[in-house]
């Protein structure tokens, strides 16, 4: 597995604390727990979880990515996803805009598998994928998209509740046997031994474009800008602990309730940029026909919200496939045209133009 023997964090670099939730009492309705989960989702909108008990599929997944990107590059190009605006597929080093001057791009490559062509498989939905993929995809990939939406599923029927919605409308939304955009992902990054590029991001300072993200890494480099403040801060990983996000379709079905929170990815500080940097991530994101839009029909409390934001538009006029696809497509360097390109690549970012 990636990354099994590493430096420890450095102590002396700026960070910012995340409430730890633990899985295993949210799961059984402990209303102390669930009351600390409400808190990190309506607040900063990041949270660690413990004793998730996906850690075997964890294993798994970074073996598959591994075993993926090792792949000679000629390979992994026949699955790139191309400039359409496509997530599923491998992505390569620069292929995004990392801001909106266009000067930089991102030095991140990963491989994004689809939930529905995962549980689906042999049978292709959305798209092929290399043999390393193929050859793992019902005994490595689909075991860890169903135990990652699982665990989701927990904590959506909990802000269901917290939102005053009908039983079962976020999960509904996010219907696991309905084609979406969920997926996958596994991500290298290289070592950065120039001190000069350390506060360049490697991956774009960005919202997450669907419902809710769970991220597996074993060093730094995620770091997030608090409503508020106008500097980055480190999340310190810590071992066996997810760190989960709210993500913009989430935010707006609630009326901004629940935070979709800026972060970006930059080398690993301290001893760790000396290292390769793997990361796993689940993506949860909604049906693909749904519409982004504040369900004020559906709860009082939405509508609330919503009355109390004037300045803020929860009608984004965008299915979930179509505001995926803006993103993902006017991120691609090949697209760019200008600074709008970059600004039509955002989501709910309170500071848009940050890098």
């Amino acid at each position: 597995m990636p990354g099994t023997s590493l430096p420890p964090f450095p102590d002396d670099v700026r960070t910012h604390p995340l409430l730890i939730v633990d899985y295993e009492l949210i799961r059984v309705g402990d209303k102390e727990e669930i009351d600390r989960l409400w808190e990190a989702a309506t607040t900063l909108g990041f949270w660690y979880l413990k004793n998730h008990g996906a850690d075997q599929e964890v294993n798994d997944m970074f073996d598959v990515g591994a075993e993926t990107l090792a792949l000679p590059l000629e390979e992994r190009m026949k699955f790139e996803q191309g400039d359409n605006g496509q997530s599923f597929g491998y992505k390569k080093v620069g292929a995004q805009a990392i801001d909106g001057t266009g000067k930089f791009v991102d030095n991140i490559e990963f491989i994004n598998v689809s939930k529905d062509d995962a549980l689906a498989y042999p049978r292709v939905v959305h798209l092929t994928y290399p043999s390393t993929v193929n050859a793992r995809m019902e005994n490595t990939v689909a075991p860890f998209v169903r135990k990652s939406l699982d665990v989701t599923y927990v904590v959506l029927s909990i802000f269901n509740d917290k939102l005053g919605l009908p039983e079962g409308t976020l999960e509904g939304l996010n219907a696991m046997d309905e084609h979406s955009a969920c997926e996958a992902r596994c991500t290298r990054s290289p070592p950065v031994p120039d001190k000069a590029a350390m506060d360049r991001a490697m991956l774009a300072a960005h919202t997450d474009f669907g419902t809710m993200t769970i991220l597996h890494n074993r060093l730094g480099g995620l770091q997030v800008m608090p409503p508020g403040q106008d500097r980055w801060s480190y999340v310190r990983p810590i071992p066996g602990h997810a760190i989960c996000n709210i993500a913009d379709a989430l935010s707006i079905f609630s009326g901004g309730i629940l935070q979709s929170n800026i972060h970006r990815v930059v080398p690993p500080p301290g001893a760790q940029a000396e290292y390769e940097r793997w990361s796993l991530v689940f993506f949860t994101r909604p049906t693909s026909s749904k519409v982004l839009r504040a369900l004020v029909e559906s709860s009082p409390i939405i509508a609330d919200a919503v009355k109390k934001q004037p300045d803020r538009n929860f009608e984004s006029g965008s299915t979930a496939a179509e505001w995926l696809a803006r993103r993902v497509r006017n991120q691609r360097i090949n697209n760019r045209r200008g600074p709008d390109t970059w600004i039509a690549s955002r989501g709910t970012e309170h500071t848009p133009t940050a890098a």
